[in-house]
């Protein structure tokens, strides 16, 4: 039984450090490589570990949890090791907010199909309701952790940004990342229809150079009030519809993470008809996605 949660303990709880993780288990062929990947990580960040599985408990899955954990060097008593059964939305979102978890790790599909569908909508569901930060897990990174690369969606005109930011550096600092690639996406068609409309190409140039350095300098205000560290970061503006660009983007520079911001509320029907930003990365995930719950 879910005892009620008190919503006011995560309310302006903020999105970093990942003092408690959370992993769902499923007991996939890839449930060992998402265990191991998650304790590397809670090792790193000196985290709690939370293991949840909604469905049946059976002596055959506790002795192929146990082996996975001894095989990981993932101590038994060291973690809390929770088996419930019900809907698998609801009870993963709730044990989350009882533990107060920051960050709950999901296996993810790259691609839904009907055999696949039913895995890919539990893990796009979560990202969009839960109340803590989400990492969708497409594969587990074969490259050390410093040779990662991470790309950030820098969108410098939603106050939830710049929590992202630095969550992700946070992030990246304790893995022991060197840097990081910052990226700010650009959607204006009355850029273009300004270009239009200008008499000469002189005045189109101007045009689309006034506008670039004021991105640019949007997006050095921004990395300003963050703190960086000793970290490279490098920046980058791309133009494209919000979502779709990041995603080729990532995909096109083979990106190990992709870092963005929680959808700013519960996507309906309407969102699947006229296409949200985030829809575009969750339908077809280019590498393992974090997206931080900033909780503002």
């Amino acid at each position: 039984m879910i005892m009620e949660f008190d919503l006011n303990k995560l309310k302006k709880r903020p999105s970093y450090p990942f003092e408690t993780i959370a992993v769902g288990l499923a007991f996939s062929p890839r449930m060992e490589s998402i265990l191991a990947e998650a304790k590397k990580i809670a090792d790193a960040c000196g985290s709690k570990l939370v293991l949840i599985h909604v469905g049946t408990k059976t002596k055959e899955k506790e002795k192929s949890l146990g082996d996975i954990l001894f095989r990981n060097n993932i101590e038994e008593r060291k973690v809390k090791i929770i088996w419930t059964e019900g809907d698998v939305v609801d009870m993963i979102l709730k044990l989350c907010k009882l533990n107060i978890v920051d960050l709950l790790i999901l296996g993810a599909l790259e691609k839904e199909n009907i055999i696949k569908f039913y895995l890919g909508s539990v893990a796009r569901t979560i990202s969009r309701k839960a109340k803590c930060s989400v990492l969708l897990m497409t594969e587990s990174s074969t490259s050390e952790h410093s040779k990662r690369k991470v790309i950030v969606n820098a969108g410098t005109d939603h106050l939830k940004t710049i929590h992202s930011i630095n969550t992700a550096f946070y992030f990246a600092k304790h893995i022991g990342l060197k840097e990081v690639t910052l990226v700010h996406e650009v959607h204006v068609p009355a850029l273009a229809m300004a270009m239009a409309e200008s008499s000469s190409a002189p005045e189109v140039t101007k045009i689309k150079k006034d506008f670039s350095e004021e991105e640019t300098n949007k997006l050095h205000s921004m990395i300003s009030k963050c703190d960086i560290g000793s970290l490279k970061i490098n920046e980058k503006i791309i133009k494209g519809k919000p979502g779709y660009a990041i995603r080729q983007y990532a995909e096109t520079k083979k990106a190990d993470l992709l870092v963005i911001n929680s959808p700013d509320m519960h996507l309906t029907f309407f969102d699947r008809i006229f296409t949200h930003d985030i829809e575009y990365i969750l339908a077809d995930l280019p590498c393992n996605l974090l997206i931080v719950h900033s909780r503002v």
